[in-house]
């Protein structure tokens, strides 16, 4: 079998089996596939022979790179952007011309590298990886204003970077004024027009995706895929490098333009993004010989270390200044600044251009990029948590439980949480229903709760729980889905009125009820709320004609008459879902029609409840 066939499927291989072992251990993905890389190698096992591929490696690294950097515009949402705009623009801007100058500095005083070699790398170390920033700051829970700041300099400044290290590679092959001014010109021409490229491709590529059936079902994936790589193809035939920037800006458009399809191609590119990195990072680890590292020895570590707590502290500090960042955000920012696949990329392309043209150092240069990579890597994985955690920049426990849908059940379940010591928080589009909810003593945000817009105001960074409580069961399916998505909250829970085996999300309740119907009822005053204890399962009656495996577990609260709402277990207390099985001591808030009351107490006596005894008094002491 062809050499370059063997390495392309080892490589990615290797890449996905290092991104699973990462996320098991918990720790940032580049540092076991670095290893892997090195590992598979020239200087391990041989297997893996990125010079096989001659040239396609570098296509490969394109193509992918784009995919990649379109997947993190994404999942950028523009009303969080505004909202921290300030320090963004600066850090995309001046902070990148910051950074290119003291990493400059820092190579040229530390490594004794010509003026021209140490651009190079300046320009190389400017961005930061939204492949190793992402997963970073989902693991921190960072406050939304330090999150957004952070993924958003990622995912911005990979394309500027790019751009600014091709301006100076084509100023060190041809060191004079004239390739200055026009490599000027040129890079204006680039940000301009990828960014108007990005938005136009955005705006079509969104257009086309949210109207229905104009891409057939289950094409939507693939058929977004193809959009990004020819626009990065076309933008660079039309003005070179402008692609980079072009990719992102239309990921933005796009996430924000919020599709049909908006769920399953998050899903399908994150996935690719997954593939893509672990691909790219065992090749070009592997493309990197471990001497030439070495070689760099106590100085090259001493210019990682100038990066870290010099260049980039300095960096963070002007261009956060005036920005609504607080000291201990802004002393975060400064700390996590980890490097990823588009300086690795960017790196070899370069090594190998400078290399043809018969420039000393090419070697050292990506070793030096790569040794930046794995040690800021190394150091934002390990460190920015307990940091974090120090300067009180993450969020509180998501001990929040969000409710869509105040009228009915929904309002009793919320005093029940609320009694038992939980923080509970109610959404509704109905203002009636919002006064209702209010007059209760709850916190309570009026609007559509599927935008993304309402569920930061209702803080859902700290909702833990979802509960879709309202008599569309559509809309409570797409309430837990929206909220998991946008915000990651961990459980959701939707009401049904009727049964449906194949529902996307768990559903409230032991069993369907309608929810139209209880409110009638509560609104009447026809129901009473009881405490019921579960003391194990009764003996069966004699003559019973009941199967020998029936379980009383398998039947409570199968009848309409009452509907076990809330579960206290222990400290625990949570609502009832379909998979809910009584155990002994289980105190339960059970809403009982009023014109059934008999017949419910008969029917919880019979699988195994008694009335909860009355919490007597603490005794004076």
């Amino acid at each position: 079998m062809h050499a370059a066939i063997v390495t392309f499927v080892i490589a990615l291989a290797a890449g996905v089996l290092g991104q699973s072992i990462a996320k098991h251990l918990r720790i940032p993905g580049i540092v076991i596939l670095l290893g892997l890389g090195v590992g598979l190698g020239p200087d391990g096992l041989a297997w893996v022979q990125p010079q096989t591929l001659g040239t396609g490696l570098f296509d490969i690294v394109e193509l992918a790179v784009a995919v990649i950097l379109f997947e993190g515009g994404l999942n950028l949402e523009w009303s969080r952007l505004q909202r921290s705009q300030l320090a963004i623009r600066r850090l995309v801007t001046w902070g990148a011309l910051l950074t290119g100058i003291g990493a400059t500095l820092a190579a040229h005083e530390l490594l004794g590298w010509s003026w021209f070699l140490s651009a190079m790398f300046g320009s190389l170390v400017t961005v930061t990886g939204p492949t190793v920033v992402g997963p970073l700051v989902g693991e921190l829970r960072l406050r939304p204003r330090v999150a957004t700041v952070l993924e958003a300099e990622g995912v911005l400044i990979d394309p500027i970077g790019a751009i600014l290290a091709v301006l100076v590679l084509e100023v060190a092959l041809a060191p004079d004024a004239n390739t200055l001014a026009l490599g000027g010109r040129a890079v204006l021409m680039q940000l301009g027009f990828g960014a108007f490229m990005g938005l136009l491709g955005g705006v079509i590529l969104g257009g086309l995706l949210r109207v229905k059936r104009l891409v057939p079902d289950g094409y939507e994936n693939i058929f977004t895929l193809a959009a990004v790589l020819l626009l990065f193809v076309v933008s660079n035939m039309v003005v070179p490098h402008s692609g980079i920037l072009a990719v992102p800006v239309a990921g933005v458009v796009v996430g924000n333009m919020r599709s049909r399809v908006d769920r399953d191609l998050r899903e399908f590119k994150d996935q690719l993004s997954v593939l893509l990195i672990g691909l790219l990072f065992v090749l070009l680890a592997a493309d990197v010989r471990m001497a030439e590292i070495q070689a760099l020895g106590m100085a090259g570590a001493m210019t990682v270390g100038a990066l870290v707590l010099i260049v980039r502290p300095i960096n963070v500090a002007l261009c956060t200044l005036g920005s609504d960042l607080t000291a201990r955000e802004r002393m975060l920012v400064a700390w996590v600044a980890p490097r990823g696949i588009v300086a690795a990329a960017v790196a070899s392309i370069s090594a190998v251009a400078l290399a043809d043209a018969g420039m000393q150092g090419s070697d050292s240069l990506r070793a030096m990029v790569f040794l930046t990579i794995a040690g800021t890597v190394v150091l934002a994985g390990f460190t920015a948590k307990p940091l974090a955690h120090l300067l009180g920049v993450r969020l509180p426990g998501r001990d929040t439980v969000g409710i869509l849908g105040v009228p009915g059940l929904g309002l009793l379940l919320g005093q029940a949480l609320r009694d038992a010591g939980q923080t509970v928080v109610f959404l509704d589009a109905n203002p009636q229903h919002c006064r209702m909810a209010e007059d209760a003593g709850f916190n309570v945000v009026f609007g559509n709760a599927l935008q993304d817009r309402i569920m930061q105001r209702a803080r859902f960074e700290l909702v833990g729980t979802t509960l879709g409580m309202t008599a569309n069961e559509e809309l409570n399916r797409r309430f837990v889905t929206t909220a998991a998505e946008l915000f990651n909250v961990p459980r959701g829970y939707a009401a049904y009125r009727r049964e449906d085996p194949n529902a996307e999300v768990e559903g409230l309740f032991k069993r369907h009820h309608d929810l139209e119907r209880w409110d009638v009822r509560i609104r009447h005053d026809m129901t009473v709320s009881e405490q019921w204890q579960f003391v194990g399962e009764p003996e069966p009656n004699e003559g019973e004609e009941e199967e020998a495996d029936a379980s009383a577990r398998d039947k409570v609260g199968r009848a309409e008459g009452y509907v076990l709402l809330l579960v206290k277990r222990g400290k625990r207390a949570f609502p009832t879902t379909r998979d809910y099985e009584p155990k002994a001591g289980d105190v339960v808030t059970v809403v009982i029609h009023a014109q059934e009351l008999d017949e419910a107490h008969a029917e919880l006596r019979g699988l195994g409840f008694e009335p909860a005894p009355e919490k007597q008094p603490e005794e004076e002491s």
